[in-house]
C-alpha cells in the first residue's frame, strides 16, 4: 500500500459521510428542520477525520515532499488544493453555526445549514475527484520508494500520535452509524480493513 492508497481509502469513507450529510441536508431544507444530533456528528467526522488527520496528512507531510519535487505551491497543485481545504473549513464552521442555532423558535438555521451542506458536498466531491485522478497519480509518478516510505512512516505517527490510538477505528464506526441511520451504502473502506485500521499490527 502507497501512500496514495492510504488516501484513497480515506477518500471512500468521507464520500460516505457526504453522501449523509446530503440528505441531511436535503431534510432539513424541505421539513424546515434540523437533525441536530446527526448534523453534529457528521461536523465531528468531518472537523477531525477529514480535515485533521485526512488533510493534516496532505499539508503536513504530502504536498511539502511534491514541492521539494517541483510542484509550485502558489500556482500549482497542491496549493489549489490548500485553497480549497480552506473554503471546506469555512463552510463546516457555517454549517456548525446553523446547528448551534437550530433551537432557536422561527430561525433559518436549517435552510443555512441546507445551503452550507450543499456547497460543501458539491466542492468536496469534486475536489476529491481532482486529487484522486490528478495529484495523486502525479504523486506517485515522482515519489521515489524511500519518499513513499517515509510518508508511510509519518501518516502512521498521524494515527498513533497526532489522533491517538484508536481515534481512526472510532471514526470508521461513526461514519457507519450515520450511513445505517440515513439508509447510505457503506465502503469496504469504512469496516476497518483499509488504511490504518491494524496498522501498528503488521507495520513491521
Amino acid at each position: 500500500m502507497t501512500p496514495t492508497d492510504v488516501l484513497k481509502s480515506e477518500h471512500r469513507v468521507i464520500e460516505q459521510v457526504l453522501n449523509v450529510l446530503e440528505k441531511i441536508g436535503e431534510k432539513a431544507g424541505i421539513e424546515k428542520k434540523l437533525d441536530a444530533e446527526s448534523a453534529e456528528q457528521a461536523i465531528d467526522f468531518l472537523r477531525n477525520f477529514a480535515d485533521r488527520c485526512h488533510h493534516g496528512k496532505e499539508e503536513h507531510q504530502l504536498f511539502p515532499v511534491l514541492e521539494e519535487r517541483g510542484f509550485d505551491r502558489e500556482n500549482g497543485p497542491t496549493g489549489v488544493m490548500c485553497r480549497e481545504h480552506e473554503n471546506g473549513r469555512d463552510l463546516i464552521r457555517g454549517m456548525a453555526e446553523a446547528v448551534a442555532d437550530a433551537g432557536k423558535p422561527c430561525g433559518t438555521a436549517p435552510e443555512r445549514f441546507a445551503s452550507y451542506a450543499r456547497a460543501y458536498v458539491e466542492m468536496l466531491r469534486v475536489h476529491i475527484n481532482k486529487e484522486d485522478h490528478c495529484l495523486f497519480a502525479m504523486a506517485d509518478r515522482v515519489l521515489t520508494d524511500a519518499e513513499q516510505r517515509r510518508l508511510m512512516e509519518q501518516f502512521e505517527k498521524v494515527e498513533a500520535v497526532d489522533m491517538g490510538e484508536g481515534t481512526h477505528e472510532r471514526y470508521l464506526e461513526l461514519a457507519n452509524a450515520l450511513a445505517d441511520r440515513y439508509g447510505v451504502p457503506k465502503t469496504s473502506d469504512a469496516t476497518g480493513h483499509g488504511a490504518f485500521a491494524c496498522s501498528h499490527h503488521h507495520a513491521h
